[in-house]
């Protein structure tokens, strides 16, 4: 091998095992260096200094560098903003070429756009490569040739795509000697960063089978443990979105739907990149006149509206950093139509708070509940909390574990009554639809 080194940029893809860019890294006939920038142009935004996601992060660093040092190298971990870090980067080292994995959020875009032009310009190669989804961007269109809007013909065609050949998991670990030899670095600490660790427990990495093969008969309650809690894996790519659906494929066609989903919102993104910069995905939507009341906003935030299965899913999300997701469904349609606050409030709450966090999941969720999304529910669907509560925790099992004063004085009355609320909700989305 010439002196010359690649490097191996790490964003969403913090593992070394089956991860699509370090592998084709592998083969560029250099040495390979991993790095991590901690963006000082997303994190200054963070006013939670104890933001459990950039903990996870760190540990995620923490234990592929413990890898590396086994293997005889390193991970660079650095902070600040990207073009800086990279301007440092080319000056310490003699870099042949870059690569990575595809991030489709409008940030990541311009920012590895930029990236690539300073590197290209210094005669450094950069490559980009799919890694965070099974398929990705125009992969699964109609027959026309245009990208699905509604998710059920999607996932009828991803299905029908997928063949064993898209859900192989590559072989890095076959060219691990590739990685460059030298002492391990120590990794920034979180203190560095003006950040501090809560120190809580994160999920596990792996799913049970008998979860999965459970999967549609408990995933809507919330009291049970129905779900996988690996959102915040896919989110950073702790775990290979490969080896689950190779996983889950054929245990349940439910589970992977979920996954379905994922890549479906990524590509709406990727084709109607309006919807990531604030726009409704139909534009009639962006007429509605929303109430935007600030106070019953923060008790929504707060977990205070007298609505308990709503309350229960926003202390579970302040507290935690997780929310059931038949409750993410409750308390958005809540937000949007009880109270007719703007679903970009919601999202933006949700934005700070989740663990597992994902743009394109979130905007798609959010638009599907206030109704102006893609394959959204009708607008005059209104979720019932109460009948939601019925259904899903009928002995009341989830909220009194996170609204223990559900029986007594101190628990608030419902701030809207429901009724009233969704007929306020019909005349004001009928109004803008139809004006």
């Amino acid at each position: 091998m010439s002196s010359k080194i690649t490097l191996f940029w790490h964003r969403r893809d913090l593992r070394l095992h089956d991860n699509a860019g370090l592998y084709h890294a592998f083969q560029s006939g250099h040495a390979v260096l991993p790095v991590f920038i901690f963006d000082s142009e997303i994190l200054d935004k963070l006013d939670d200094k104890r933001d459990r996601r950039v903990e996870f992060i760190h540990q995620a660093l923490g234990e592929m560098q413990a890898q590396l040092a086994e293997l005889g190298s390193t991970l660079i971990v650095k902070y600040g903003k990207p073009a800086e870090v990279w301007q440092q980067l080319t000056q310490e080292y003699d870099v042949a070429e870059v690569y990575t994995n595809h991030d489709y959020e409008p940030y990541a875009q311009t920012r590895d756009r930029e990236i690539g032009a300073f590197l290209n310009a210094k005669g450094i190669a950069f490559y980009t490569h799919k890694d965070q989804c099974i398929f990705e961007k125009s992969e699964i269109l109609s027959g026309a040739g245009t990208p699905y809007t509604v998710f059920t013909p999607y996932s009828r065609k991803w299905k029908a795509t997928l063949t064993d050949f898209h859900i192989q998991s590559y072989p890095n670990q076959d060219y691990f000697s590739n990685f460059l030899k030298t002492s391990a670095l120590a990794v920034l600490s979180l203190a560095e960063m003006g950040f501090e660790a809560v120190g809580q427990s994160f999920p596990k990495k792996e799913v049970r089978d008998e979860l999965v093969k459970n999967y549609s008969e408990k995933r809507d309650f919330p009291a049970l443990p129905g779900t996988s809690r690996l959102g915040v894996h896919l989110r950073f790519g702790t775990i290979s979105i490969r080896a689950l659906a190779r996983q889950v494929k054929d245990l349940n066609e439910t589970f992977l739907n979920e996954l379905i989903w994922r890549d479906f919102y990524m590509q709406i993104l990727w084709h109607f990149p309006h919807v990531g910069a604030g726009k409704a995905f139909r534009a009639d939507y962006d007429k509605i006149e929303w109430r935007n009341d600030e106070a019953q906003f923060a008790k929504w935030c707060a977990g205070r509206t007298g609505y308990p299965i709503v309350d229960a899913g926003m202390r579970e999300l302040n507290a935690t950093g997780f929310m059931h997701n038949r409750v993410r469904m409750v308390v958005a349609s809540f937000l949007t139509k009880h109270l007719l606050i703007d679903w970009r409030w919601g999202e933006a709450y949700f934005a700070q708070k989740l663990l597992d966090f994902d743009l394109s999941a979130n905007n798609g969720g959010w638009q599907w509940a206030s109704g102006s999304g893609t394959d959204a529910a009708p607008y005059f669907r209104i979720f019932n909390p109460a009948a939601q509560t019925q259904k899903f925790d009928p002995q009341m099992v989830y909220i009194k574990k996170w609204v223990p004063e559900i029986s007594s004085f101190e628990y608030p009355r419902p701030m809207v009554e429901h009724t009233f609320a969704r007929e306020r909700c019909l005349a004001t989305y009928q109004k803008a639809l139809k004006g």
